[in-house]
């Protein structure tokens, strides 16, 4: 078993390499193509945020750089993936996103919590906390 368990890490690590997420980057880009494998499978390991987003989205754009500071803040508690769904629509239509931006927590290859349209930063990192455990956040 052990062996299988190297296997399939090396070839995650591959996956991730091909699809920018390497060198400790904490923001991947998915599409219809890669979508099962480096959300739904990674989600297995470690949770998968993704933002579901245009580049017409107004709202988009706004919500955008709050997810990516927070991504590089957790640093490895989750992924960030992003996913355009002008570029994307099978995948966006399979997860029926039918308003952007719309954020999804992804674990065990099951959307477990999303929420619709720009937040602030605060509401953002209190919906991270509570969709990735207390350990996270500092009590106030």
């Amino acid at each position: 078993m052990d062996e299988l368990e190297e296997i399939k890490k090396r070839k995650m690590e591959e996956l991730l390499k091909k699809a920018g997420y390497g060198e400790m980057k904490t923001e991947i880009e998915v599409d219809d193509n890669n979508f099962d494998e480096l959300v739904i499978e990674q989600s297995k390991k470690i949770p998968v945020v993704v933002d579901f987003w245009a580049t017409w989205c107004m709202p988009c754009l706004m919500i955008s750089p709050i997810l990516e500071k927070l991504a590089k803040e957790y640093k490895g508690k989750f992924i960030l993936a992003k996913l355009n769904v002008d570029n994307s629509p099978i995948t966006a239509g399979k997860y029926g996103v039918m308003s952007i931006p719309n954020v999804k927590m992804f674990r065990n290859g099951e959307v477990t919590d999303e929420f619709i349209g720009a937040v602030p930063e605060p509401v953002a990192r209190k919906w991270l906390d509570k969709n990735l455990g207390k350990e996270n956040s500092e009590e106030e």
